[in-house]
């Protein structure tokens, strides 16, 4: 079974023919060991975002312009089918490589 290991808060003062140690309670050494690790831990998060925000770029897309990975690229298994015979610029283009129904 694995025991946590907390460090007891001990202050230990010389004397003249002694030490005078004073100490304090688990709990208390417990709540100083938490608040340290959430100020080390908010202290290392905050380095770490500003070391991210300067590799990265942010870009905002323009959503009215297609990027290229979005844009459709016809392969050779393609042709072009008319939809309105009065407009022959409107074509639609379809796989000639279909598998029968």
């Amino acid at each position: 079974m694995a025991i946590p290991n907390y460090t007891y808060l001990k202050l230990k003062m010389l004397r003249s023919n002694n030490i005078i140690t004073v100490g304090s309670t688990f709990l208390h050494a417990y709540a100083c060991e938490r608040e340290h690790y959430e100020l080390a831990t908010v202290v290392i998060n905050s380095v770490e975002l500003s070391e991210l925000r300067n590799l990265v770029t942010q870009a905002v897309p323009d959503c009215n312009e297609p990027t290229s990975s979005s844009a459709f690229h016809p392969t050779e298994e393609t042709k072009a089918v008319e939809i309105d015979p009065t407009n022959p610029t409107k074509t639609v283009r379809i796989g000639t490589k279909l598998p029968p129904k």
